[in-house]
Order: C-alpha cells, then structure tokens, then sequence
C-alpha cells in the first residue's frame, strides 16, 4: 500500500473512474490511511468541488463506500465527513449532471436504512433533495432484491474480481446475525420494556424514571440492531447478484475454453497428421538417394 500525501491523494482522485472496481480500490487505500481521514475529507471536498460535472456522483459514491465500509475500523470517517457532507449532497445535487436526484437518494436510502448517521442529519440531506418533504425511508419488506443502488451497479459484462468476491464473504463472517452476544442481550431485555400491559406496575415517578431510561437503551439495542440487519440483507443479496454473475462468467469461459479446446484438438490432430507424412516423405526421399546413389 503506497504512503499518504496530499499530492498522491489528488492524483487518485484525478484517475477516479465511475467503477464499482476503482471506487473500491480507492476505498480501500483511504480506509488503509484513515488516521488522515480529517486531511482526506477536505481535500475530498475541495476536488469534489473542482471536479467535472460528470464524475461528481463518483466522488459522493468513492464518500458513501468509505464511510460504510470505515465503521468496523473506527468512526474517524463517519465522524469527519459529518460537518461538509450536506455540502456535498448540495453542491452534486446543483452543479452534478441532469438526473442525479435519483441517485443520490439511493445512497441517502442507504444511510437512512443502516443508520449512518443521526436523524438530524440524515434530515437534512432529505431536504436537500426533496425539500421540506423528507426522503421515504423503505421498510425491510421493501427492500427487493431488483433494487438498485451504487453497490449493485457491475455491469453484467463486468464480472467481479476474485478479491471483491473474498472482501464481501469475509465482512459476511462479522454480520450482524452472527453476533450472538447482541442477540442474547435483546432475549435478556426485561418484560416491562416490551409489554404496555405491565405499566400499571409504575406507582412512583422513580421506578417511572427508571424504566424509562431501559425503555430508552431497548429501543436504541433493537434499532441498532433492525439497523444491522437491513444493511446484511442487503449486503446479502448484492452478494448473490455478484456470486449469480460470477458463475455466468464461469460459465461462459467453460463453454468458450470447451471450444478452444476442440479446436486445437483438430488443430493437433492436423498438425500430427502432417507430421506423420512428412516423416514417411523424408524416409522415401532418403531410401531414393541412397538407392540412387548405388
């Protein structure tokens, strides 16, 4: 992994293409580097600023692949990008190309469904693109698996890397349904956080104070992990979108080595043959010489 600069992280910044690949390797060398993710997001936001009108959805794409992927290592991103990120949106949103709307809602979706960021915020990146009327947030039902955001973007022709595949499947080994200590701390939640009918329990403003505040850290547990949730059964199904694309291209390169395969064999079998007569040819010109010689 090359060092940090500012100088080296304009210049990737320059070669950034609108590829789920060079998102992702650029992703992956900022998070590498995240103990500068403060010199990061500015000068991330001073080239976005600069940037040609068609690759400045790139640059909130490079930003959503950054933060989300940042998490398990730290907050520093997360944290960094919160104060120039409504910027951002606005700046894409006024100065990007025709129709980003639509995409920019899509990553806001995102957010909004993982929990990214608070509600205040997320709010206010709504009313970037839809005014006053905030953004719907989609319940899980909804999440289909034809939706369509940055992370299903590969084109069909453009079968995944290997590594990408590997990076998916590993950050599957730390999904949320396999944390078993969150699990058992939402069974161990007490009755009364989950039964109106035991409310008449509280006789006394304390005991009220009291269950209001495990009230309190229940719904933020079970919001967090709701939260959790919706981002594995997305990542899920980008994984089988990715895995049902890998396999065809599997498949295609079978059948097309199947017939390279049959033709060399016909290639070999005329080339032997060619082989075999020349052989018998030099025999009968060496019997003629040395019979003619006699």
């Amino acid at each position: 992994m090359s060092a940090f600069s500012e100088a080296a992280l304009e210049k990737k910044l320059s070669e950034l293409s609108n590829s789920q690949q060079s998102v992702q390797t650029l992703s992956l060398w900022l998070i590498h580097h995240r103990k500068h993710s403060r010199t990061i997001v500015n000068v991330w936001f001073n080239e976005l600023k600069k940037a040609q009108v068609s690759r400045k959805l790139t640059f909130l794409y490079l930003a959503n692949d950054v933060i989300q992927n940042s998490k398990k290592k730290g907050p520093e991103f997360t944290q960094d990008f919160a104060p120039v990120i409504v910027d951002a949106f606005k700046h894409v949103y006024r100065d990007g190309e025709e129709g980003c709307k639509k995409q920019l809602g899509r990553v806001l979706s995102i957010w909004q469904e993982r929990a990214v960021y608070e509600n205040n915020l997320l709010d206010q990146l709504s009313q970037v693109l839809y005014g006053e009327k905030k953004a719907k947030k989609r319940s899980y039902e909804e999440i289909q698996p034809d939706d369509e955001d940055f992370a299903s973007q590969s084109s069909p022709a453009e079968p995944p890397q290997t590594a990408e595949l590997i990076r998916a499947l590993q950050e599957l080994e730390n999904a949320a349904s396999g944390d078993s200590v969150l699990r058992q701390r939402i069974s161990s939640l007490p009755a009364e956080v989950q039964d109106t009918s035991l409310l008449h329990r509280i006789t006394d403003k304390e005991s009220g104070e009291r269950l209001s505040r495990l009230v309190e850290e229940a719904c933020m547990l079970l919001a967090d992990y709701s939260g959790r949730l919706a981002a594995e059964i997305d990542d899920r199904r980008q994984l089988t979108r990715t895995l049902t694309v890998f396999l065809q291209s599997q498949k295609d390169g079978l059948a097309q080595n199947e017939q390279k395969l049959e033709e060399y064999k016909r290639k070999l079998a005329r080339v032997t043959q060619v082989r075999k007569e020349l052989r018998s040819r030099l025999n009968n010109l060496s019997g003629g010489l040395y019979n003619s010689s006699n």
